[in-house]
């Protein structure tokens, strides 16, 4: 999230970060209990250098299934150690051996059965363990930002790989929405970038004002927890109060037809943030996209952190779904990402 302004000040730190796929350790909160029967078996995986979309297509060939079979709730980094589910369609409910899918990159930490294929987003959230090597700072200056941070919570920006290998699916939008014809695919991910430029271009306004995580008159709310918004509202002793104990977050657009939601300074700010965008917003109203809010601010549940060495820095975390770790690390200071720059 490299430009973006940060809500809690300069710099703290210089690190090293992913020198070895142990320094990101995250792992999926599921959002259901296996069903124990059905013809989709649940998996929990451990992979290892692998992109969840490769190790959708291993379990596909390990199944003798078209990778359409193959369900998951969400994508998850290569270069890391993670934990998901995968679903797998077997109607007749007889699975290959699980000992032929396993190596030193993939591991079956669990199995049962459910009832339906398991959808995009069926996750609680994740929790993360973030290893920081050669740290370079003040650690009195550290812990206090990180004490802000578990108390005040994240801008709640999207993340760089939102946006694509140099940061280039912006681009591609614009070129897609000039008339150039893309695949299926390839169209959500270049309107999800689009939607997802907006929307940090509102909240670094929203940073650089400084009421990110306070709100202003005429702000849409959402509550803690859930997509629930409501608003607009003009401002008052007692929402003031409730966003400073994290129970409700101010938002930001997502956007698409119809007219923004908020009122007074608010839609004001918002206008004048996304006023150099014109082709990004024609185009996604155009595609049939819709008005909607997300939280400019996201809760960091359960932080915690120890100085394993002198210079060696163990953060562990909990996000909700469609948050991204780097944005914890991008508020901490220079990470050195090592395969960024490979």
């Amino acid at each position: 999230m490299s430009g973006l302004p940060g809500g809690y000040g300069g710099a703290v730190l210089v690190a090293d970060f992913r020198s070895r796929p142990e320094d990101f350790l995250v792992e999926e909160l599921p959002g259901f209990e296996a069903a124990g029967q059905g013809e989709h078996l649940l998996l929990t995986i451990e992979k290892r250098g692998l992109t969840t979309v490769h190790a959708a297509r291993r379990l596909a060939q390990w199944a003798g299934i078209a990778d359409v079979g193959i369900g998951y709730a969400g994508l998850k980094d290569r270069h890391a150690v993670t934990r998901q589910r995968f679903s797998v369609h077997l109607p007749k409910r007889v699975a290959p051996d699980l000992a032929s899918l396993q190596d030193d990159s993939l591991r079956v930490l669990d199995h049962a059965w459910h009832n339906r294929k398991l959808p995009r987003g069926a996750l609680r959230g994740n929790r993360f363990e973030l290893v920081l090597r050669q740290v370079q700072g003040e650690r009195d200056a550290i812990d206090q930002r990180l004490q802000a941070i578990a108390l005040g919570g994240l801008p709640n920006y999207f993340g760089e790989q939102r946006f694509g290998r140099d940061g280039d699916n912006v681009e591609s939008a614009r070129r897609m929405f000039a008339g150039q014809r893309v695949r299926r695919e390839q169209r959500s991910i270049y309107l999800s970038a689009a939607r997802s430029a907006l929307f940090n271009a509102v909240l670094s306004a929203r940073v650089s004002a400084g009421d990110w995580a306070t709100g202003r008159e005429g702000e849409v709310w959402m509550l803690e927890g859930s997509q629930s918004v409501f608003g607009p509202e003009p401002a008052s002793g007692e929402l003031a109060d409730r966003a400073r104990s994290l129970d409700i977050h101010p938002t930001g657009p997502l956007w698409g037809r119809g007219e923004l939601r908020c009122a007074g300074s608010c839609r004001e700010l918002e206008m004048a943030a996304v006023d150099g965008f014109a082709d990004l917003r024609q185009g996604l109203e155009a595609a049939g996209l819709k008005q909607e809010r997300r939280a400019l601010r996201v809760r960091v549940a359960d932080l915690d952190w120890t100085w394993s060495e002198t210079d060696q820095l163990v953060l562990r975390f909990g996000l909700p779904p469609g948050a991204y770790a780097t944005g914890l690390l991008a508020e901490l200071g220079e990470v050195r990402d090592a395969h960024s720059r490979a």
